[in-house]
């Protein structure tokens, strides 16, 4: 699973960055990744961090769930885990994004203490966030939000922001919405 994982990202990155006609200079200078290390990707070398996948992402404006399927409009379930060994932070996906909804769902799985941060989205996603187990601390608009099994939260995902657990597992559902 781990190689065709590997295999489907270094291929989505790379058919993406081309079809926008772009270097890996410039999408290295969009998304904040060094240039070796998108060279290192796209030959399958390195498997990427979540925090990687996500500013490779941002940057070159796509979905997440996109970077890990050969189409974002078939769903599938992957445990972005396996993408490289996070053993504090599981990502399942529910839903991949599809572009006549306009969303993507994860269940977010933090363990041991966990604090994952991630940098800002484009304008106009929305995060909605539910917890199922445990207690997160959820940090956007410059501040902690303490949320507890069944609590809730939506923000605009525009902002760095970041997730943490003070115990052993917090489990929750994060919905992804793009305008």
């Amino acid at each position: 699973m781990q190689d065709n994982i590997t295999h489907s990202i270094a291929e989505q990155i790379k058919q993406r960055r081309k079809a926008l006609g772009w270097s890996l200079d410039k999408l290295s200078s969009v998304c904040g990744v060094s240039k070796a290390m998108l060279g290192q990707i796209e030959r399958r070398e390195s498997s990427p961090t979540v925090a990687t996948l996500w500013k490779i992402a941002t940057g070159l404006s796509c979905s997440f769930s996109g970077l890990l399927s050969s189409t974002e409009t078939a769903p599938h379930s992957v445990d972005a885990s396996l993408v490289r060994n996070e053993d504090n932070f599981h990502v399942n996906t529910l839903f991949a994004f599809n572009p006549d909804s306009r969303f993507e769902m994860f269940e977010l799985t933090l363990l041991n203490q966990h604090t994952q941060w991630s940098d800002a989205h484009a304008a106009g996603v929305y995060e909605h966030v539910v917890v199922q187990q445990g207690e997160l601390q959820l940090y956007y608009d410059e501040q902690w939000h303490t949320l507890k099994s069944g609590d809730s939260a939506k923000f605009h995902a525009n902002q760095r922001h970041g997730y943490k657990t003070n115990g052993p597992l917090t489990r929750f559902i994060d919905v992804i919405s793009y305008s």
